[in-house]
């Protein structure tokens, strides 16, 4: 199931409900995703049909607890000049932190190096067993500020600047993507993902490169931290980030984002997200 949370030009308020093929159908009984990762619930969507093409895709859900997971896969390590770790590196983004598949991301006037990184998400949810555990994933860009990042001790700002984590288009759940039993036990879905910017590819790996999987990063959160429904892990990102990207003039490595930029990612399966790169501060998509 493919869990959404989109608009319609013809209907007032947002409209939760199910992608199917090229339609998405909203939920009759009221349900929102946020309850559906909730509940566990997963009886299909059975009210009014739109053309998924007719809809605008909104931020899925409104996450309570975002975290990340720095250098997990180790050809992105290794292109920064940083070790492997031998443990997660965890750290939390605040809840504005979080927008919509289609942005746009605004670039604070204290950084000129803001960067992009594809990732995978997971989601936390129900599972059939009433536990909380990876429920479901989808497609995200962990927004860097990377001035910020090598100038301060913790990366709140640097990584939890309002806009900074664009997630979506919708939440594909984890059965669909690792089935039954790899859902319950946590298993590591193998997927592509690639990012581009202004149509030029900048990444492009596989999420069976990552070094902690699933069950490790949900055991290693899990062990000091209650994780609700909605909540995200981004799981890291694979090498190929702006910060490690040739200049065209040969003067050294660092193509950072700019106003006027667009960002495109697509984790197969999941889906594509694009956003438009815009500048200073503003309100985010809900």
């Amino acid at each position: 199931m493919r869990l959404a949370r989109f608009s319609h030009p013809a209907v007032d308020g947002p409209l939760h409900g199910e992608v199917r093929g090229e339609q998405v159908v909203a939920f009759a009984d009221g349900s929102t995703v946020l309850g559906r990762l909730t509940s566990g619930d997963r009886t299909p969507a059975g009210g009014a049909a739109y053309g998924l093409a007719e809809v605008e895709l909104l931020m899925p859900h409104e996450p309570s607890g975002l975290f990340g997971i720095g250098r997990n896969y180790a050809a992105h390590a290794a292109e920064l000049g940083n070790a492997v770790p031998t443990t997660p590196i965890v750290f939390a983004m605040p809840p504005a932190a979080a927008t919509g598949p289609s942005g746009p991301v605004r670039k604070p006037t204290v950084t000129e190096q803001l960067d992009y990184e594809v990732e995978l998400a997971i989601v936390a949810g129900r599972l059939p067993d009433g536990t909380i555990g990876a429920a479901g994933y989808c497609v995200a860009n962990d927004v860097s500020a990377r001035d910020l990042q090598a100038s301060e001790g913790q990366w709140a700002r640097a990584k939890g600047a309002d806009t900074f984590v664009p997630f979506g288009p919708w939440i594909t759940t984890a059965d669909e993507v690792v089935g039954p039993d790899g859902a319950a036990a946590g298993e590591t879905p193998t997927l592509r993902l690639r990012s581009w910017v202004d149509g030029q590819l900048r990444q492009d790996a596989t999420t069976g490169d990552l070094i902690f999987g699933v069950r490790e990063l949900l055991d290693h959160i899990g062990a000091t931290t209650t994780l609700r429904p909605g909540d995200l892990i981004l799981t890291g990102t694979p090498h190929g980030v702006g910060k490690a990207t040739p200049r065209p003039d040969g003067s050294g490595t660092g193509v950072y984002l700019q106003p006027g930029n667009v960002v495109r990612m697509e984790i197969e399966h999941l889906g594509v997200i694009e956003h438009p790169i815009e500048d200073g501060a503003g309100r985010r998509q809900r």
